[in-house]
């Protein structure tokens, strides 16, 4: 069907997989749609050009260049690379909703000048949340404005948050959140009361009715689900595309990878006939609109291309959900780390908070002479009274482990350095590093955990481990440190 029907549809409580999956078709086989794939990549042409909310978005990629500014330079200069694929790193979900569109309006007008410079059509990616968290509607206005006004019209948005290597996945219009044999809506979740980005549904017409202040109503966006794509397939998806205009939105609903291979085909054939899209989705859509292989996760001299490098590493912690706090006790708890503590509270005491830095600067210093160190801050979720106060005290906690961080590598070179959180890892990289290029290399575990190289900055060369707050398991960040220092057995 093109548009969405009534529905009755799970807003609080788990469900079993296998009830929602009854009597849905099974998915295609595995690389049936690649050699077609591959011929339409071929005469394509375009660069995909993904503006990523935060920095976690590369997770699922490899070999792909990464720039944390915009200038024309720096987009000529990712247009240039050889991937069909470049990040741009606008970090807009630690930004208000009017810096956030200023942002991505200069990024796109910046981008339309880049890619007339060098005679290169290009796609752009709104790259934001699978756990739907960020500034939808006002970042997808803004481009959508902004390449108008450059003479490129969108004709509709395809909206695909699905991160199927994490588990977040779409089925019925609803997004849900894999774990294991049951299925939770995205709007049960701790994700749905988040400080700055709170929603109330994980029915995605209802959700795009609901960001957008009932501008776009549920029933006027149209649904690309399961049975269109598995039964029907490219041509009966390609059918639903040519139904886009002035920028309506699509929801696609993705299980598995097929699904976006067989959505990406009806794309590039729908596209080649003269349409324009927007895509606004997570992490998985990228690698399939980009033609991106799934690799295998990076060890050994993967990780250090430049050779190996001495001394210890340093894993830096901001993200507060309770999946990293999880994450950081098991890492604690396995000696492999020395903590250092940033007290929250003294961070936001003018009078104690560079006192408290350059404490920790010492103390980290300190430590890596003798081991990996853990430089985290107190596990107190502070929040302000409404979304802008936490967004200022994030920043200012941010801005502290920066400081520290760019302090502690111009001090002593780590082998590697890891941040876990999405704010702090853009921040890290750009601040505490003095980073703007970057090649992502891959990921540490299936499609999660991405390590990019610094090109610039501080530390060339650095391996610089993008894991963002809400994925993984237990183990994982531990996994992740036992990986970077050469073991083969995680």
């Amino acid at each position: 069907m093109s548009l969405t029907a009534p529905h009755h549809h799970a807003e609080r409580g788990r469900a079993r997989r296998a009830d929602v999956l009854a009597g849905l078709p099974g998915p295609a086989a595995a690389g049936v749609w690649q050699a077609s794939l591959e011929a339409a990549f071929a005469v394509d042409g375009r660069r995909i050009v993904v503006l990523d909310d935060d920095p976690t978005g590369t997770q699922t990629v490899h070999n792909v260049p990464v720039v944390t500014r915009w200038r024309v330079e720096d987009l000529r200069w990712v247009l240039t690379r050889e991937s069909r694929v470049a990040y741009v790193l606008t970090n807009t979900r630690s930004l208000d909703e009017a810096e956030a569109t200023a942002v991505n309006c200069e990024v796109v007008a910046n981008l339309l000048v880049a890619a007339d410079a060098e005679g290169v059509p290009v796609s752009v990616v709104s790259r934001g949340d699978s756990t739907l968290r960020g500034h939808f509607a006002a970042e997808t206005s803004a481009i959508i404005e902004t390449l108008g006004a450059g003479g490129q019209r969108v004709d509709g948005v395809i909206f695909c948050p699905s991160y199927l290597e994490a588990g977040r996945v779409t089925v019925g219009d609803e997004h849900w959140i894999v774990e294991d044999d049951w299925l939770r809506p995205v709007a049960d979740s701790h994700y749905a009361t988040d400080a700055t980005f709170s929603f109330s549904t994980s029915h995605l017409p209802t959700y795009v009715e609901e960001v957008t202040g009932g501008g776009i109503r549920a029933q006027d966006v149209l649904s690309i689900g399961l049975d269109d794509i598995r039964s029907g397939g490219p041509d009966r998806i390609a059918a639903l595309l040519r139904e886009l205009s002035d920028g309506r939105v699509a929801v696609v609903n993705a299980l598995d990878a097929t699904d976006l291979d067989a959505v990406v085909l009806a794309v590039l054939q729908v596209e080649a006939e003269g349409r324009h899209f927007l895509y606004r989705t997570g992490p998985s859509f990228v690698r399939a609109r980009g033609g991106i292989s799934e690799r295998t996760p990076l060890r050994g001299e993967e990780i250090y291309p430049g050779g190996p490098r001495s001394g210890h590493g340093l894993v830096v912690v901001g993200s507060h959900v309770a999946l990293t706090t999880l994450q950081v006790t098991t890492l604690q708890d396995s000696g492999d780390v020395e903590r250092v503590e940033l007290d929250v509270r003294s961070l936001l005491d003018p009078a104690e908070a560079d006192r408290a830095v350059q404490a920790a600067v010492r103390q980290v210093l300190s430590a890596l002479e003798r081991r990996d160190v853990l430089l985290v801050t107190s596990r107190e979720l502070v929040t302000g009274g409404d979304g802008q106060e936490s967004l200022a005290i994030a920043r200012a906690v941010s801005e502290a482990l920066v400081t520290t961080v760019n302090q502690v590598v111009r001090a002593r070179s780590p082998r590697y350095l890891l941040a876990k959180g999405g704010i702090t890892s853009s921040d890290v990289f750009t601040h505490g590093l003095s980073g703007s290029r970057a090649k992502v290399l891959g990921s540490l575990l299936p499609g999660m955990v991405s390590v990019w190289q610094a090109e610039d900055g501080i530390d060339v060369g650095l391996p610089y481990v993008v894991f963002a707050g809400n994925v993984g398991g237990g183990d994982d960040l531990l996994a992740a440190v036992r990986i970077l220092n050469g073991d083969t057995s995680c």
